[in-house]
């Protein structure tokens, strides 16, 4: 799914790196997409990893986030003579295209889905037990309810930090706020994390 673009009748293209854009900067690229779809071809094989991460944390299936994927680079494309660079990384403005696709499909579902929990490991160690292993994916379970309780802008942040290994300041970038900002709404965020799955009595 990554090597490949849908062009404008759905049909997927094979996207492979091309040397001739190899060294070239993202605003070098940029210029280039205006006027050659090869040199946007590049810049879909630069991002489109982590923008299928995102998409796929937020929707919960693999089907519905290449889908929603293919139709953010489809818009991108069609409307690169329109970009204006605003000192953002580039694909600041993809992931504001991905968001807004993906809040019209659960607007059109209404309903909200997450990634399921089998696909997801948020421990690194592995469990030593199937007792330990059942305790774990209850633990996953309750984290995973707690930031659908949490507001909106505080789930992207999380998908964006930990689906997408983001910095703060790249987080804050794509979320128009300054790092000291996120860092802040990071914090509360965990906090508020805490103080819930406490009161479910998890700790």
């Amino acid at each position: 799914m990554l090597s490949v673009m849908r062009d404008g009748e759905g049909s997927e293209v094979s996207i492979q790196h091309d040397r001739r854009y190899e060294g070239l900067s993202e605003s070098q690229l940029i210029e280039l997409a205006r006027s050659d779809p090869e040199a946007f071809g590049e810049l879909y094989l630069r991002n489109v990893e982590r923008i299928y991460n995102y998409v796929y944390y937020r929707v919960g299936n693999a089907a519905d986030a290449e889908d929603l994927t293919a139709h953010t680079f489809h818009q991108a494309l069609g409307s690169i003579g329109r970009y204006v660079d605003q000192g953002t990384p580039f694909v600041a403005w993809l992931y504001r295209i991905a968001h807004n696709l993906v809040a019209n499909y659960h607007r059109a579902r209404g309903r909200w889905r997450t990634v399921s929990l089998e696909d997801v490991e948020l421990s690194g160690k592995a469990a030593e037990s199937p007792e330990q292993s059942a305790e774990m994916h209850e633990r996953q379970r309750a984290l995973w309810a707690a930031i659908r309780r949490q507001p909106e802008e505080r789930q992207r942040l999380l998908i964006l930090k930990f689906a997408d290994r983001l910095s703060n300041d790249e987080i804050g970038r794509i979320m128009g706020r300054t790092e000291s900002s996120i860092k802040s709404l990071y914090f509360r965020t965990l906090k508020s994390l805490r103080a819930d799955l406490e009161a479910r009595e998890w700790r």
